[in-house]
This record gives structure tokens, C-alpha cells and sequence, in this order.
């Protein structure tokens, strides 16, 4: 086997191709790849544009080097929702909670509105699950490998979105790999008060971790996606090891004999036979950092493989007859606690299983596990027009698997703001371009046009605003207050356009229109026609599909 052979990279890169960051593969006594380095930094800023302009080249698509730092995973934390800490008999043991970490949920200055409940006053739940690749203890440490990275700075390599809808009928995931460039808005570490100013353009999301905790994850998450997040939780990838013994094993597939090493020493180490098997402990730790080996030995395969395993453990978790034995409950218990950390409203053994009680009820076939939609940026990703079309699916409570019930026609109407708006001629409005897409260039002219369009109105106070030029898919009109509501509301329905395109956002100081690539001519806004599918480029996988097989890479193969 040769290391050309899996070259092909794709979507998910290791932290290790971070600039500022040297890093060197280290082998530990098991075999399995660690890193040795710190965490630096890096950013990709676009050339700004005026709001004539015709936009610029769609960048250069580039193949990522080889990733080296071992993936941290979620599955502990996963488990842990699905099926409860310890049942009813256990929550009276204080050291179950003594063992949960504790930190704040949100370290940036700006906060996302929840969602509004439904008819029956419900509301969606979304928790953030992180993966940290910290090694602060020494059993960290000798499943990583790398012991020169003992006590660095973590970055959050594993980051997933675990969405509950409103009505608690199915789930959704999404994950973000880890190098996707996107800003880190300002956060304020908890514990020494340390100040950690918004990054300069754009950086690895991954790098968010280190601004001061999982909050300032959650303050990226938050900026980026619109969605408002509920909890965080957070697990070292240790975890993984002692859930799997819990359980006595997860069952995965692969379509031939595998051995993930090649001629140089790369892989996770993981031998398998074809077929399917139970794996467990540092075996289960193997697969879910496996990437060289299957399929084009990129991370998106990873990313595969570690959705896979998930869906399998749900299942085992909820199947798994032995989980009834007191003892068995117990340790699962003891390890899952002791591997988390949560945000203060997921503090106790209690709430943790008041949590799971919620989510057990969904059916594996109503999980949807998918894959941030992305595009490279040189070697790095960045969200593409159809992540946007996943978040809005994920903030608009709208099952993945397009199994929702059909909605009445009074459930799609949209809230009209208590908050009286303004006289027209009072309220000021910025317009801004954002016809720009990843295929076509900047409309020109089209903030000026519209701008115009309301002056006519009788919004004296609209101009055109060239200082910024977003990408929108559809057009939309921003608030940042909720004193402001009513005026933003006024100033679409004025153009046509509906108030499900009105949004709260601390992004903008005040009512500003951003015209989107949905009308780049003309004076009259049609609304498009609303498509509530899940992209292809998502990879959706269900939860209940129990014929998924990883594809083996012919290269790292045996007999």
C-alpha cells in the first residue's frame, strides 16, 4: 500500500493544515496517529467589490493535503441523549453530577431569538455537540498518541448539530467540518475574563474552541447558521472507548477485509474482516478515526463511517436487552458523565434524563444524519447556497427525511409583529447587493434600483449601502431590535416580500434590505416557490438504514 493511493482528498480536512501550526505525526505503543504542534491561525478574506461590480472568479478548487490530527468524537454524548444517563434508580447519586463539567452556553456578545412555538406551544430543540481534541488527562493522552500536545490549546474537530423537531417526531443532524471558514464573532473567556476580539476575515471554525471554551463555539454556530442553540455538550474522544465497552459493542459493516496502515505508517490501525461486526473500545475508536482506507480516504469518508457508527449505536442502545441490568445501566452512567461537559441548563443527571426522555421517542427511521454543504476555498472549505437552504430547513423546524405532515395553509402564515411600525417616511432603510453566487457575478446596479423603488414608496430614508456586498440565495430583510420589528416588516411587505424573509440579526445596526440572487432584475419581487428539500450535497443518511456499508479502498485491503 502507498500513500498514493489515497490521496484524494475531500470536504473535511485535519487541523493539521492549518498555517502557524507544525505538526508531525507521532505513532503511540497502539499504533494510532497523534500530532505534535499549536494551534495557529489562519484566514481567507475576499476582495471587496462595489455594488456595480461584476463579480469575481469562483475559486480555484485545490485537493487538501493529508490530515493527520485524530478526529475527537460524539458518539458518548449522542448515546447519552438517546437513551438516557441512568434510569429513574440512579439520579439520587450527587457524584453522577460531580462527575459533569459545567461552563457557560454562549461567550459572544450577539444572541439568535428562539424560534416561536408552534400551535400547540411547542418549540425545537437544538444542541450542539462538540468534539474536542484536548488531551488534558493521561488517558487522553495515550489513546492520542502526541504527548508533546499534552495540555494545548483544543480545537473543537468535531462539531454537530443535533435538532429535535417541535412536535418531537424526528431528529436532525448536521455536521460542520472541522476547516470550514467562517467568522468568529467576540467572546469573553468565563474564567480569567480574557477578551478574544472577532477574527479578521475568516478562520477554521475548528480554531473557536480556544477563544475561551465551548461558548465561543457556539457564538460561530450561531452566527453562521441563524439557528438559535439551546445546550451545548461536549465530550473528550475517550468517551468513545468507554461507551462501547458499556454497550458490549456496536455492529459496523465493510464490503472487504480492511487494515487501515499504509507503507509510511499512516492510518488509524483498524483490521476488519468483510462483513459486519460488533466493535468496542480502542476497535471502536480506530473506525471512527479511520480515513485512510475508506473509500477515497478523504474525511468526507470519515464523516461517512462516523455517521454509520452512530445510527448503529442508536439502534443498539434502544434494542439492546442487557441495558435493563442495573450494573450495566450504572456504568453506562458513570462513563457517560464523566466524559461530558454542558452548558448550566444540562448540569445534573436529571435534566440530562428529563433530555433523553424527549429524544428516545424518535424512531431511527425519522434520524437524519447529514453533512454541511460546502465548496473549497485553496485548501479549506466554505459553506455553499445549499448549506443555507440546510440551515433555513433546520431553523424553520422542517424534517430532514420530507416526512413531515402536511401543514394547513394557516400553519405557513407568518407572525405580524406587535410592534406598530413607523410612518414610511420615518423608517431608514439600508439596501445592499447580494446578487453575487458562487456561478454568476454581481447584478449590477440592483441596491441603487431598489433603493429607488422605495424612495418612491415613500421610505425617504432608504439608500443604497456599496460598503458591503453579501451572497443571498433569496432575498431578505434584516432587524437587529425588537423595536424594530414592525418597520422591517412594513418595508417588505411594501416590495412583496413575504415576512418569513424577515429576520432578527445582530449582524446589521438597522432595518437593512439585502437583495438576493432571486431577483437580480426587474422592479417587481416574486417570491420563489418554497423548496423544503434536503440538498443532495447534505449526504443525508437514516437512521434506520441497516444496509449502510463503508467501501473499502482496494488499496488497503488483505487476504
Amino acid at each position: 500500500m502507498t500513500r498514493s493511493s489515497v490521496q484524494g482528498e475531500n470536504t473535511l480536512k485535519g487541523a493539521s493544515d492549518a498555517p502557524g501550526r507544525a505538526e508531525t505525526t507521532v505513532e503511540s505503543a497502539d499504533g494510532t496517529e497523534g500530532t505534535e504542534g499549536k494551534a495557529g491561525s489562519t484566514s481567507a478574506a475576499g476582495t471587496p467589490g462595489t455594488d456595480d461590480g461584476d463579480g469575481g472568479a469562483e475559486a480555484v478548487r485545490r485537493r487538501p493535503r493529508a490530515g493527520r490530527r485524530a478526529l475527537r468524537w460524539t458518539a458518548v454524548t449522542l448515546a447519552v441523549l438517546i437513551v438516557g444517563t441512568a434510569s429513574a434508580g440512579y439520579l439520587y447519586y450527587e457524584h453522577l453530577n460531580d462527575n459533569i463539567k459545567k461552563v457557560p452556553l454562549n461567550l459572544g456578545d450577539s444572541k439568535v431569538a428562539p424560534p416561536t412555538p408552534n400551535a400547540a406551544g411547542q418549540t425545537p430543540l437544538n444542541i450542539l455537540v462538540i468534539g474536542s481534541d484536548a488531551r488534558d488527562s493521561e488517558e487522553n493522552q495515550k489513546l492520542g498518541g502526541a504527548r508533546e500536545t499534552f495540555g494545548s490549546t483544543p480545537l473543537a474537530d468535531v462539531q454537530m448539530l443535533v435538532h429535535l423537531s417541535a412536535d418531537r417526531s424526528n431528529m436532525s443532524v448536521v455536521s460542520m467540518p472541522r476547516d470550514t471558514l467562517v467568522e468568529i464573532p467576540r467572546c469573553t473567556d468565563p474564567d480569567d475574563g480574557e477578551v478574544y476580539p472577532a477574527s479578521e476575515g475568516r478562520t477554521m471554525t475548528n480554531q473557536s474552541l480556544g477563544h475561551g471554551g465551548p461558548g465561543c463555539t457556539v457564538a460561530t454556530w450561531q452566527e453562521l447558521t441563524g439557528i438559535h442553540i439551546d445546550h451545548f455538550m461536549m465530550v473528550d474522544f475517550a468517551g468513545v472507548v468507554s461507551m462501547a465497552d458499556a454497550v458490549g459493542g456496536v455492529p459496523v459493516c465493510v464490503d472487504a477485509n480492511i487494515h487501515s496502515r499504509d507503507g509510511q505508517g499512516h492510518g488509524s490501525g483498524l483490521k476488519l474482516e468483510k462483513g459486519t461486526h460488533p466493535i468496542k473500545g480502542e476497535q471502536a475508536l480506530q473506525w471512527l478515526r479511520t480515513r485512510y482506507g475508506f473509500e477515497d480516504g478523504s474525511d468526507l469518508a470519515r464523516a461517512k463511517a462516523q455517521h454509520m457508527y452512530l445510527n448503529s449505536m442508536v439502534r443498539t442502545l434502544r434494542e439492546n436487552a442487557t441495558l435493563s441490568s442495573p450494573n450495566k445501566l450504572r456504568r453506562l452512567a458513570e462513563e457517560a458523565t464523566g466524559a461530558l461537559t454542558v452548558d448550566p441548563g444540562l448540569d445534573t443527571v436529571k435534566k440530562l434524563y428529563d433530555l433523553s426522555n424527549e429524544l428516545r421517542g424518535v424512531k431511527p427511521e425519522r434520524i437524519t444524519m447529514t453533512t454541511m454543504p460546502n465548496r473549497y476555498v485553496g485548501a479549506r472549505v466554505e459553506p455553499t447556497e445549499d448549506a443555507e437552504q440546510l440551515f433555513r430547513l433546520v431553523r424553520e423546524d422542517i424534517a430532514l427525511d420530507g416526512k413531515d405532515a402536511k401543514k394547513k395553509a394557516s400553519d405557513d402564515e407568518p407572525k405580524v409583529s406587535d410592534d406598530p411600525a413607523a410612518a414610511d417616511d420615518e423608517i431608514a432603510v439600508r439596501v445592499r447587493n447580494g446578487t453575487r453566487t458562487d456561478r454568476l457575478g454581481l447584478a449590477r446596479g440592483r441596491a441603487t434600483t431598489v433603493a429607488g423603488l422605495l424612495v418612491e414608496q415613500g421610505f425617504a430614508k432608504a439608500v443604497a449601502d456599496s460598503s458591503v456586498l453579501p451572497s443571498e440565495s433569496l432575498t431578505v430583510v434584516r432587524y437587529p431590535t425588537a423595536d424594530l420589528e414592525g418597520d422591517a416588516q412594513r418595508v417588505a411587505k411594501s416590495l412583496g416580500i413575504p415576512t418569513s424573509s424577515v429576520h432578527r440579526s445582530t449582524d446589521v445596526s438597522g432595518v437593512t434590505l439585502v437583495v438576493g440572487a432571486d431577483w437580480r432584475e426587474g422592479t417587481a419581487y416574486k417570491a420563489p416557490a418554497a423548496d423544503d428539500k434536503t440538498p443532495d450535497s447534505a449526504k443525508a443518511l437514516n437512521g434506520g438504514d441497516e444496509s449502510a456499508c463503508m467501501h473499502v479502498n482496494p488499496a488497503f485491503t488483505w487476504s
